[in-house]
């Protein structure tokens, strides 16, 4: 067993965390991982009936109850929904975080998904991987990480991408033991429910939520799993620190 490495699940929204890689999550947790979830906005946008300030103020706290539920933590970046920008103040802000938490191996958004606050926080997770272990990038009160962590992308939303194509990952995990876990730190997120239902006519996104999951587990003949693309990019690690932790849970596709 791994002992308190640290992986950080940066995503746009509360709630993308627990439907794109919530079983993950919890087997890295149950290997001895930190577990650390942090989301570009507090979901400010996401009610129709309160305001914003009242609406984030509850986001915070489901968010932080679900992460609790794994013993992990959460922190927000403090953007906006829809205004989730690629932009120097932003940068520095998630590369402040990326120093803070030191991570080991980071889970992000996919690169092409159904909107842009999902895309934009892929690439500054991307970007704050290696900015953060710059000297040179001066931020007042930390200090430059040692290392690019490893980075992994999420599937998109539903596994498609903005052209409505499938995105099939490479790497898939079998999360079908922590599926109850993974539903459990959904449900935390109650504001949500009737936000969906009320934009999107979708009632119950946790039935959606493991729709997709068995679809991503019929594809490795398992019950539910969460499929991941490595970025293999030059300068980022190179070996497959994912698989090397969850060995036993872990499918390759082709």
């Amino acid at each position: 067993m791994t002992s308190k490495q640290t992986v950080l699940c940066l995503m746009a929204h509360p709630d993308d965390a627990e439907i794109l890689s919530g079983g993950t999550l919890a087997l890295l947790a149950q290997q001895g991982w930190n577990v650390v979830i942090a989301t570009m906005t507090p979901g400010q946008a996401g009610s129709t009936t309160l305001g914003p300030d009242e609406i984030s103020a509850v986001r915070r706290l489901e968010a932080a109850a679900a992460a609790a539920l794994i013993q992990g933590s959460y922190c927000c970046v403090e953007c906006e929904d829809v205004f989730i920008l690629y932009d120097k103040p932003t940068l520095l802000n998630v590369t402040k975080l990326f120093r803070q938490v030191r991570p080991d191996l980071v889970i992000t958004a996919s690169p092409s998904d159904y909107m842009l606050d999902h895309e934009i926080t892929s690439h500054l997770a991307q970007t704050a991987c290696m900015a953060a272990t710059i000297p040179n990038i001066r931020i007042e009160g930390t200090v430059p990480t040692q290392q690019v962590p490893h980075l992994y992308y999420a599937d998109p939303i539903q596994g498609k991408d903005r052209f409505g194509q499938s995105v099939i990952a490479n790497i898939a995990i079998d999360i079908s033991s922590v599926m109850p876990t993974k539903e459990a730190m959904l449900c935390c997120h109650k504001s949500q429910r009737a936000w969906l239902q009320k934009i999107s006519g979708v009632d119950e996104y946790v039935i959606m939520m493991k729709e997709f999951s068995a679809k991503n587990g019929a594809r490795i003949g398992c019950e539910y799993a969460e499929g991941y693309r490595q970025h293999l990019g030059f300068s980022y690690p190179q070996d497959d620190l994912l698989k090397h932790e969850l060995a036993a849970w872990t499918h390759e596709g082709k």
